[in-house]
């Protein structure tokens, strides 16, 4: 077994164990590891050696405690996207559009999701449509 530190493209670093660096990349490739702090599956070594950077800030480093309940985390955020799978309609790119037809009445009032840009998403707020931005989660392959 081979201990690695992981970054994220997002730039939390980690930890995680494999049997082989064949196995590390196999998974890396396949997009099987997902960094524990956001779900990143954009994953590199990190330098695993001390290294002095003058005028750069160290990568924050992820204790096991925080390993865990970043983990934990990362799952309920599954079970909150898998639930919001279950039980609303999904409308894509069109959910600008379709959240501000359910607030004026011209469509069904259901519960809806999709994807908004952060300008589109804050001008929905200022026109008084309730939304909610979360951070999807892509589920994970156990193997």
């Amino acid at each position: 077994m081979i201990l690695f530190d992981l970054k994220c493209h997002t730039g939390h670093v980690f930890e995680a164990w494999f049997r082989d660096g064949t196995t590390f990349e196999r998974q890396k490739i396949s997009g099987e590891i997902a960094c524990p702090i956001c779900g990143e599956t954009k994953i590199s070594k990190a330098p695993m050696a001390p290294h002095i950077a003058k005028g750069s800030r160290e990568p924050q480093r992820i204790t096991g405690e925080e390993t865990k309940l970043a983990g934990e985390l990362v799952k309920e955020l599954e079970r909150l996207c898998r639930h919001i799978e279950e039980n609303a309609d999904y409308v894509g790119d069109q959910f600008p559009e379709e959240a501000r037809r359910i607030q004026q009445g011209e469509a069904e009032r259901r519960d809806i999701f999709g994807e908004a840009s952060e300008s589109e998403t804050r001008a929905l707020i200022e026109e008084g449509v309730e939304v909610h931005r979360i951070p999807w989660v892509r589920r994970r392959r156990l193997t």
